[in-house]
């Protein structure tokens, strides 16, 4: 090709024509420590948090909420999203809620299946059939989920909008200080649609309790219209908080802002380019179905190959009762099974937190592809803050020669005398 000069070009901007492949790049992201070890923290936080309140919440004979199957042996649980033997591998999981049928969840990608997960205490809180324990279970799951990823998405989002944007790495201790800093506006944002919410449904309750009487059901007929104003104003705010809160940390990482900002800005990209969000959405989940099932596989393979080399060692019979009841090998041989897989588990940890990596990064990314439709911002253009870590410069010093003129001064600020 040449251009009007009858120069060669040599090359083509790609990534300006086609923006939203930089979605590619997120498996490399989402497979880096920096990212990898926040996630399997969080994801193992967040499963004992949930274990820990279906069981103070629950009939010890029949235990509810949120994760029901991971109140006995939450690291286990997890590990089973990754099976021992290479294979295709999907993740999932269960949910319980008192008051109506367990309804498992399966994601073939980590996008969906994350939100999905992550998700699932906003919907299943506004379930008419639950009761009210387990409306305050679930209420008090969905708080902790925020409080922790306020943490470890802020960190993992924070990364990846810095690496996308500048090309730069950002340290695990400098993430770790700008999520900590961030935290009350990461843990806010998703809370004020909430709010909102909880008010419109205090003004359609208070005038149903006349419902109750047959003159007040009358009146309450009349008035139902502005009821359904007010259930309007609730769905269009659930649905902005539900597609729309994985963008809020997305902001706040990129643009160092506060909740209302992160609030206001995920609300607007959510209905203003909707098409363009499910199309980046599906562009995404369909890589990470391809990363997961790379990582998966290789994390068998991991298994797979150490058992391999240690049956050489072991004889079958002991080597087949370690992996499936070690509990037969006594007291001592049984701890030190126990020990096996405790490091098994830890390493399919890590790989499941590949599933909410990719997940916290891809949202980074399309929050970015999202502000270039909307606000017309280059992707290149992300809130830097200073590393208290790296020297600082200032201007040299200055001071004044024997006629008062002023001049620069070769010592430095400690050396100077002071000046009358």
């Amino acid at each position: 090709m040449f251009d009007q000069d009858g120069a060669k070009l040599r090359s083509v901007a790609w990534n300006e024509i086609f923006p939203w492949l930089a979605l590619f790049r997120l498996f490399r992201m989402a497979i880096d420590l920096r990212a990898l070890l926040p996630a399997a923290a969080g994801v193992l936080l967040t499963v004992c948090g949930w274990s820990l309140l279906g069981l103070m919440f629950s009939d010890p004979d029949q235990p509810v909420g949120l994760m029901a199957e991971y109140q006995n042996n939450p690291l286990g649980a997890i590990a089973a999203a990754v099976p021992d033997r290479p294979g295709v591998v999907m993740p999932t999981g269960r949910f319980a809620v008192e008051g109506f049928a367990p309804t498992a969840w399966h994601a073939s990608d980590p996008l969906f299946g994350s939100w999905g997960h992550l998700s699932r205490p906003l919907v299943d809180v506004f379930q008419p059939e639950a009761s009210a324990g387990a409306v305050i279970c679930i209420a008090l799951c969905g708080l902790w989920g925020l409080a922790v990823w306020s943490l470890f998405g802020g960190m993992i989002t924070r990364v990846a909008v810095v690496q996308l944007a500048a090309d730069e790495r950002v340290g695990f201790m400098a993430a770790l200080r700008f999520a900590a800093a961030k935290w009350p506006a990461y843990f806010l944002a998703p809370l004020w649609p909430l709010l909102g919410i909880v008010l419109c449904a205090i003004g359609v309750f208070i005038p149903s309790l006349l419902a109750n009487l047959n003159a007040g059901l009358v009146l309450v007929g009349l008035i139902w219209p502005l009821a359904l104003a007010l259930g309007f104003v609730m769905a269009m705010l659930m649905l902005g908080l539900l597609f729309g809160w994985p963008l809020m940390a997305a902001t706040i990482s990129a643009e160092g802002t506060d909740s209302f900002d992160a609030l206001s800005r995920s609300y607007a990209y959510v209905f203003q380019r909707p098409l363009h969000y499910l199309f980046y959405a599906v562009v995404a989940s369909l890589f990470g179905a391809l990363g997961w099932l790379l990582v998966a596989n290789f994390t068998a393979l991991i298994v797979t190959m150490t058992h391999w080399a240690a049956s050489w060692a072991v004889a079958e019979a002991r080597m087949g009762t370690l992996a499936g009841s070690p509990g037969e090998l006594g007291e001592i041989a049984g701890v030190g099974a126990g020990l096996i897989a405790f490091w098994v588990g830890c390493m399919k940890l890590l790989a499941v937190g590949f599933l909410y990596s990719y997940f916290f990064a891809a949202a980074a990314c399309i929050y970015l592809l999202l502000r270039r439709n909307v606000d017309a911002t280059e992707m290149d253009e992300v809130y830097q803050d200073a590393d208290a870590s790296e020297p600082a410069y200032g201007l040299p010093p200055i001071r004044t020669d024997e006629a008062g003129a002023p001049e620069i001064s070769s010592q430095s600020p400690e050396d100077m005398p002071d000046s009358e």
